[in-house]
């Protein structure tokens, strides 16, 4: 939390960068809470409306209000990618950890296993789990999770690796301190900064890959409503109604960008953490 605020106040872009963030959380929270529109009512009536300010984002050709659709969306989004990038990184630190402190065979044979898990591409896990487990959040998540961890490993390997040659870690097996308290207490502790930075990375990657799968439509199945189903039901109404897929697209964009800012500020304040 101490490195979080030196980031936030030293860094202007970050601070830009963690107050969208939040305003955009607390939207995708409140919004279906109290927004007197639901995501699922339909109404024949209000067809297609513009943009106005009983519906401020318009509505769709099912009549139903786009600004409840977006944000309930973006709470499954923000869901998706929170769930799977603490995933993913917990397993990738257990994993990596374990490779980097136990060197020779052991650390060959975990990493030549990561890498043939990673010999298929990621996107036809989630692909080829939804079409086995049926669409929804729970196979969209397991399937983002089967070699999502896979970066994260490498990354807290190679750290580990590092770190264990140095007077600290020595001195720490010098005394008998058991291995996997040097690694809990000295090792990890020094490679936080790293790991923190790609699993902030993970969450806009997975929120991506979900709305690119919803998008095709192999992703969430309607009733529910992710950012990219919402995108994908308005793809063709796009010339007649172009609001029903810019609104939706916009708090996408927005969502990402102010998440690759945070981990792009965090990453500089690592490496002038390092380089001082």
């Amino acid at each position: 939390m101490k490195d979080i605020i030196r980031l936030v106040k030293g860094n202007r872009q970050a601070l830009a960068g963690w107050i969208v963030l939040l305003v955009w959380i607390l939207l995708a929270v409140l919004v279906p809470l109290f927004w007197p529109w639901s995501y699922s009512e339909q109404n024949v009536k209000l067809c297609n409306q513009a943009v106005s300010m009983e519906h401020l984002f318009g509505t769709d050709k099912f009549g139903r209000d786009i600004f409840a659709r977006v944000w309930y969306g973006a709470g499954i989004s923000l869901l998706v990618g929170t769930v799977s990038a603490l995933i993913n990184g917990s397993v990738g630190v257990l994993y990596g950890s374990l490779a980097g402190y136990a060197g020779g065979y052991a650390d060959i044979v975990l990493m030549r296993i990561a890498d043939l898990i990673t010999s298929i591409p990621s996107m036809l896990y989630v692909i080829l789990i939804t079409l086995a487990a049926g669409a929804g959040v729970g196979s969209i998540i397991l399937g983002l999770c089967v070699a999502g961890w896979v970066d994260t490993s490498r990354i807290v390997r190679g750290e580990i690796r590092r770190l264990k040659e140095t007077d600290f870690a020595a001195a720490a097996r010098m005394e008998g301190i058991p291995c996997i308290r040097i690694l809990w207490r000295h090792l990890l502790p020094n490679a936080a900064g790293p790991i923190v930075v790609n699993m902030i990375f993970l969450i806009p990657q997975a929120v991506f890959t979900e709305a690119f799968l919803s998008f095709l439509g192999v992703g969430l199945k309607p009733p529910a409503a992710s950012l990219g189903t919402i995108i994908q039901e308005a793809r063709s109404q796009m010339i007649l109604y172009p609001n029903q897929m810019i609104c939706p697209l916009i708090v996408l964009c927005v969502m990402l960008l102010a998440l690759n800012t945070i981990g792009t500020a965090a990453e500089e304040q690592m490496r002038r953490g390092k380089s001082e």
